[in-house]
């Protein structure tokens, strides 16, 4: 099992940076891939980012590409942390958002953490 717990949230204005983190503890070696997920007011929750647990590769919503950035800190092979770096954030970059984990291609993203709140105001 793997245990996520997301931090960094906050309300900032449009045009403004951050950067979220996720601690990852528990098995995180049998993790195939990990990713950021975020639900706005209203709204499903839509994927936004994901790296491979190796970090050789990694996918954007198209919404994101361009301003967000994933990258993971995998020391001695596991993936102990994750950040999402975000840029140029607007307004509708309001949202939840969600690390989440899951242990081969094919499977769903089973491991979810609490979600931190993010607030863009214009």
């Amino acid at each position: 099992q793997v245990l996520l717990v997301e931090s960094g949230g906050g309300l900032v204005q449009a045009g403004d940076s951050l950067r979220l983190s996720c601690a990852a503890s528990g098995r995180t070696d049998t993790t195939y891939a990990m990713g950021w997920f975020r639900q706005a007011p209203g709204k499903e929750r839509e994927f936004v980012a994901g790296m491979l647990r190796s970090g050789s590769a990694a996918w954007y919503a198209d919404s994101v590409q361009g301003r967000f950035t994933i990258s993971r800190d995998n020391a001695k092979g596991l993936m102990n942390s994750m950040y999402l770096r975000m840029n140029s954030l607007k307004p509708e970059d309001t949202a939840v958002y969600y690390c989440a984990a899951k242990l081969t291609r094919a499977s769903d993203w089973s491991s979810w953490g609490p979600g931190t709140q993010v607030t863009v105001s214009s």
